[in-house]
């Protein structure tokens, strides 16, 4: 798809979507895309792309439980279209039934298994390499099983022209940007800073309380009794880095 020359000041930019929305068109399935739809920057821009591609997808904002209220009624008010389909398990029963006596962690995260990667198809992500190591180390197309394989139009957008995309097309975004949040993605997400981790606790405190419930009965759970974790607050401490990196419990 060739793009009218005054659309983009910046050309390397109004290439970058042309390619993006071929992209899609060349690698189409007969059934049709899905598309997870977060309600973040990134995900906004796939589904414009999307839409201008002329591709079939099918849009669709998987809850986790422990979703920001704002992107919630951000999605509500502004993609109307998406389907929101609700968590088969809340976040803190997944802790508490199937962690196995450990909380998520950026090197664990079965909380994806279970809340987001758990709808099989074509699916177009918003996943960008300069998000991070782990993440410029993906593909452009992630073949996970025969019905289950991503496509990565953005993979290798800066954040800066994402944005300028959002400039470019007048889009709205959720306000949590505009409070200076850079991940807008679950409360608590080990996958945050632990400076964004705090400031999601101090601003839903009592998402704090319900993890905090749900560690003390993942202890509770917990077939051989921990070694340093003796209450839900040492689960805490340690899952937000305020225990020495070294303090590794061994009991899993």
């Amino acid at each position: 798809m060739k793009l009218q020359n005054g659309l983009f000041d910046n050309i390397e930019l109004k290439e970058k979507v042309e390619e993006a929305i071929q992209f899609l068109k060349d690698n189409e399935p007969q059934e049709g895309y899905l598309l997870g739809f977060s309600g973040g920057k990134d995900s906004q821009v796939i589904y414009e792309l999307a839409k201008m591609s002329g591709v079939k997808f099918h849009a669709y904002f998987g809850l986790t439980s422990v979703d920001p209220p704002e992107v919630i009624k951000f999605v509500r008010d502004y993609y109307p279209e998406v389907e929101i389909k609700q968590p088969p398990i809340t976040m803190f029963a997944l802790i508490i039934k199937k962690g196995y006596g450990y909380p998520p962690t950026s090197r664990w995260r079965y909380c994806c298994k279970y809340l987001k990667e758990i709808y099989d198809g074509h699916i177009i992500t918003g996943i960008r390499a300069s998000e991070s190591v782990r993440r410029s180390k993906r593909n452009r197309i992630e073949y996970v099983k025969s019905n289950h394989i991503f496509y990565n139009p953005i993979f290798d957008w800066t954040e800066d022209e994402v944005w300028s995309f959002h400039r470019k097309f007048n889009l709205s975004h959720c306000k949590l940007y505009d409070e200076g949040y850079k991940r807008i993605g679950c409360i608590g997400c080990p996958m945050k800073t632990l400076k964004q981790r705090e400031t999601d606790f101090i601003k839903y405190p009592n998402y704090y309380k319900a993890y905090l419930k749900a560690f003390e009965q993942m202890l509770v759970n917990k077939k051989k009794p921990s070694t340093i974790w003796h209450s839900g607050q040492d689960v805490m401490d340690w899952w937000l880095k305020r225990k020495k990196p070294n303090q590794e419990d061994n009991s899993c």
